[in-house]
């Protein structure tokens, strides 16, 4: 790795290293495609993770706020607040040529994808670093993978949890210290490819913001509804085999971003006569991932399986011709 000597502290910095980041917190109805961001911070960082601004704003997701025990964020907070498309520009003027970081960095670039794709835009983010990622790699002695226990090893006091500008700036303060971490030890930095969405559909409306009657107490029921899908009526023929044509009854599992909103994807799937499955084991037919060098839990197992992988643009053409089952 080349090093370029920092003028500031006469230290050698990895020059393979990005050049600003983007620490990212949204705060959001709930944990599901059709879920909104009801609020975004963003600590724009240089190339040696020091800060250089904070932004923050509420945002009005036009629905039931979700699990206010939460984040505290009611809807007589929210009604007044700008609409997603009224914040996307000067988002993208703080997420613009930076690397976004956040902590479970799919989860926040997901929501972040999906409201842009809403908003007929586009998100100009090209990589994310996930926090836990790097912690991994930096083999930090943690007892779990929570934002708390990051910021108590490096003595990072968080101020309001669940509140996105402070656990923005909490994961900004813990992520300078892992950066440099990084660069001393010669650690490359766990960057993945953010795929903008290209399609999206929208699900049927859900209750618009002051009404909440789905949302009793503290408790977490009623307010993550699973989507069920039909089970697959054909058996699974077995694994795909490269060249060949896909037959209906395989079991296909996705992994990391994909152009296509996922839950499309997988609609499209299930139609063709496919088995969707959550998780990749010996029966896998087929994983379809973008990025199959990225050490994701499907890809390590699929590898250890030999399953096949194809990306989501060969998948797509494979869909238009499913042989019949039987």
């Amino acid at each position: 790795m080349t090093m370029l000597e920092d003028q500031s502290t006469a230290a050698p910095w990895p020059t393979a290293y990005p050049k600003g980041y983007a620490v990212v917190d949204v705060e959001t109805t709930g944990l599901a495609r059709d879920d909104r961001i009801i609020s975004a911070a963003v600590y724009r960082l240089d190339y040696r993770g020091d800060v250089e601004d904070h932004w923050y704003t509420l945002v009005n997701p036009e629905r039931d706020p979700g699990p206010v025990w939460i984040h505290g964020l009611t809807s007589d907070v929210l009604t007044g607040a700008p609409l997603f498309p009224d914040i996307a520009a000067e988002l993208s003027e703080r997420l613009d040529g930076r690397v976004l970081v956040a902590h479970n960095a799919m989860f926040d670039w997901s929501m972040i994808a999906r409201e842009y794709a809403r908003a007929a835009r586009t998100a100009p983010v090209q990589q994310r670093l996930c926090t836990i990622a790097l912690s991994k790699e930096l083999r930090l002695p943690l007892p779990n993978h929570k934002l708390e226990s990051l910021a108590a090893h490096f003595g990072v006091v968080q101020q309001r949890a669940h509140h996105a500008l402070d656990d923005a700036r909490v994961l900004a303060e813990a992520f300078r210290p892992s950066l440099h971490a990084a660069a001393r030890d010669g650690v490359r930095l766990p960057l993945l490819e953010c795929l903008p969405l290209t399609e999206w559909s929208d699900s049927p409306a859900a209750p618009r913001v002051g009404r909440q009657a789905s949302y009793h107490g503290g408790g977490m029921g009623g307010w993550r509804p699973s989507r069920k899908r039909p089970a697959c009526p054909y058996p699974n023929p077995g694994r795909y085999e490269p060249g060949k044509l896909l037959k209906q009854g395989m079991r296909v599992a996705f992994s990391g971003d994909t152009s296509v909103d996922r839950e499309l994807l997988e609609d499209r799937a299930i139609e063709a006569g496919l088995h969707v499955a959550t998780s990749v084991s010996r029966l896998t037919s087929l994983l379809v991932t973008n990025d199959p060098d990225s050490a994701t839990s499907k890809t390590v197992k699929a590898k250890s399986f030999g399953t096949p992988v194809v990306d989501e643009a060969a998948f797509t053409q494979l869909l238009r011709d499913v042989t019949p089952a039987g």
